[in-house]
């Protein structure tokens, strides 16, 4: 079996609303998280984003959507992952991305990655994720979004 890449996305799936979809794992029921996943052989980032949010939800978004951040976290690998790591890899590096889809959807989650799903406002949502920076790109989306809306045009109806 290869070693995994120590390179991944997160992808924080969202409305206009801000409600957040969360996926529980199904190695550890109670932890919630946005889609993540390793890039795979030499993917670029953008094709591992939107190759994870179709195999963890169902949801296509081949043709565009998915929003690069340009931003990236690194952070240590769970001492009970790094056996998928080569030897002597002990961090890895997540690249932040997001999806805004016009209302929260039914997702098909995979069952040997996630048991259950459920979209949350944003403030619950942070506060359900296990994972930092899962936490913090969700605390983010409110200025994200209010950052990359047009400006209104004033005077207008």
């Amino acid at each position: 079996m290869p070693y995994k890449t120590p390179v991944s996305v997160l992808v924080v799936i969202h409305t206009p609303a801000l409600d957040v979809l969360l996926l529980e794992r199904a190695r550890h029921p109670g932890f919630w998280q946005s889609v993540t996943g390793s890039r795979e052989d030499g993917e670029a980032l953008i094709e591992t984003a939107r190759r994870e949010v179709r195999e963890e939800t169902g949801i296509d978004v081949a043709m565009g959507g998915i929003v690069d951040w340009h931003t990236s976290n690194r952070y240590q690998i769970f001492a009970e992952w790094r056996h998928r790591y080569a030897p002597g890899v002990t961090e890895n590096t997540e690249h932040v991305f997001s999806l805004c889809l016009p209302e929260p959807v039914a997702v098909t989650v995979a069952p040997d990655e996630h048991l259950a799903w459920r979209w949350l406002p944003w403030q619950e949502a942070a506060a359900a994720c296990f994972s930092w920076s899962n936490r913090d790109a969700i605390l983010e989306l409110p200025r994200r979004l209010a950052r990359d809306m047009p400006e209104p045009l004033h005077g207008k109806p």
